[in-house]
């Protein structure tokens, strides 16, 4: 089983950037696919991005394309989510996923969750 634990949420204003973070521990990092998903107030949660145990593969949501990175470091355990140009209607609870099938690429069972941090972006 793995942890994860995300970070780097806070308010921004429209326009600003933000870094996520999501440390795991508890089982091998660099095997599994990873990814992010968001949940704002009264919606359901929605894809955001994902990436391959390598960082070779990516895919991003349209509506976070071009302004949202994912990104991984496997030597430190660690997944990121750089966002850019942010908008008000990015905000939401934002969380981090370990895919289950250890080498698989699409990811197809993100069995996996952290806590979530939270992203509030004012106009």
């Amino acid at each position: 089983q793995v942890q994860l634990v995300e970070s780097g949420g806070g308010l921004v204003q429209a326009g600003g950037s933000l870094r996520l973070s999501c440390a795991a521990s508890g089982r091998t990092f660099s095997g599994y696919a990873m990814g992010w998903f968001r949940q704002a107030p009264g919606k359901e949660r929605e894809f955001v991005a994902a990436i391959s145990w390598s960082g070779a593969s990516t895919n991003h949501a349209d509506s976070v394309k071009g302004r949202f990175t994912i990104s991984r470091d496997n030597a430190k355990n660690t997944v990121y989510l750089q966002m850019n140009s942010l908008k008000p209607e990015d905000t939401a609870v934002y969380y981090c996923a370990a895919d289950g099938q250890m080498w698989g690429w699409p990811p197809t069972d993100f069995g996996s969750w952290g806590q979530g941090t939270q992203v509030i972006v004012s106009s």
